[in-house]
């Protein structure tokens, strides 16, 4: 599978981002592989959660970083493509986290220079997870991106998918974890 995706980034012109071992994601707010808090649930579709971003925290990037990038996908949305939950790009390569609420529609809690791209809720920031009430827990995969670059010239309007193809253009290496998160079956 590493071939093939590896073939399909050099035919594309895209260099494949090398494994880091070192490179990590973590949050105090959340385990890898456990549940999410309730405090992180969306308050919009039934949802009425406090809609605030989980702080992030990551070490270990390969030397060459320039910026970073953090998105949060739900591959089990029912939507034939997923959900794009956040998408931060031109994190500062001196930093290391974002803080709980960094994801506000204010970007006053985000590092001078990042900015939040538009996301599947149609707003540029955090989008709390909220999976249709009886669902199985849906996967929330949270991921830091090394980049290559500075800074990515997204426009304010870009879809998720924008985003996304750009900052895994520019990924050098990536650090993520995944969490789940369910809603009970409306009465």
């Amino acid at each position: 599978m590493f071939r093939i995706l590896l073939g399909t980034a050099l035919l594309l012109g895209v260099a494949a981002p090398a494994p880091a071992a070192a490179f990590k994601l973590e949050s105090p707010d959340i385990k890898p592989g456990g549940t999410i808090d309730k405090k992180f649930e969306a308050n919009v579709f039934g949802c009425n959660g406090e809609n605030k971003s989980p702080a992030l925290k990551w070490s270990g990037a390969p030397k060459d970083t320039k910026s970073f990038a953090v998105t949060v996908y739900d591959p089990d949305a029912p939507t034939g493509s997923g959900w794009w939950h956040w998408s931060v790009i031109n994190i500062p390569a001196t930093t290391t986290e974002l803080k709980a609420d960094a994801g506000n529609a204010s970007n006053a809690n985000l590092p001078a220079g990042a900015r939040q791209v538009r996301i599947d809720y149609g707003t540029a920031a955090w989008g709390g997870v909220c999976p249709p009430p009886g669902d199985k827990p849906h996967r929330y995969i949270f991921t830091v991106h090394a980049l290559k670059t500075d800074k990515l010239d997204i426009p304010a309007d870009a879809t998720a998918a924008l985003a996304g193809f750009m900052i895994n253009a520019n990924t050098l290496a990536k650090a993520s974890f995944t969490a789940k998160y369910g809603r009970p079956k409306a009465n």
